[in-house]
């Protein structure tokens, strides 16, 4: 018997299945996965995308798996001004780490390197487990790079 396959990705919809993922276990082009209810499935994309929160992947044998976004460890950075929020936002931009932006805080992973960074311009921070779904990069889903970490 041959492996289902997934070779597109829906913005949404109904599914029979779902699977939990990281952030950076839904930056895939192609790869074997297993869903929480235990299907085993192929990943086989045309290129690497990042796999977003409520996407749908509809398998070669009809049924439909839904992608979830597990908690992951986070820093909620938060200042006392806007003016400050978007200074802090140059500060994370400038170093290329991928960011979840909202109108009060900015999402990060956590980084012990990144967050007494951020204590030292002021910034008030707060550790979470959430899911983590940054932002694209300005010329298209760029705003991934696993090898890039502060943390040991």
């Amino acid at each position: 018997m041959t492996m289902p396959e997934a070779n597109n990705v829906l913005p949404g919809g109904d599914a029979d299945d779902t699977i939990t993922l990281d952030f950076d276990g839904r930056y895939l082009r192609r790869k074997r996965l297993v869903s929480d209810g235990g299907r085993e499935f192929l990943l086989h994309l045309a290129d690497a995308v990042v796999l977003h929160d409520g996407a749908v992947l509809p398998l070669s044998d009809g049924v439909r798996v839904k992608v979830r976004a597990a908690p992951e460890p986070l820093l909620a950075v938060r200042a006392r001004s806007t003016a400050q929020l978007v200074q802090l936002a140059w500060h994370l931009g400038n170093r290329h780490l991928p960011a979840e932006l909202h109108a009060d805080h900015i999402l990060i992973r956590h980084d012990h390197v990144i967050e007494r960074m951020l204590l030292g311009l002021g910034a008030a921070l707060d550790r979470i487990e959430a899911p983590f779904n940054p932002e694209g990069g300005a010329y298209g889903e760029h705003n991934h790079d696993p090898g890039h970490r502060h943390a040991g």
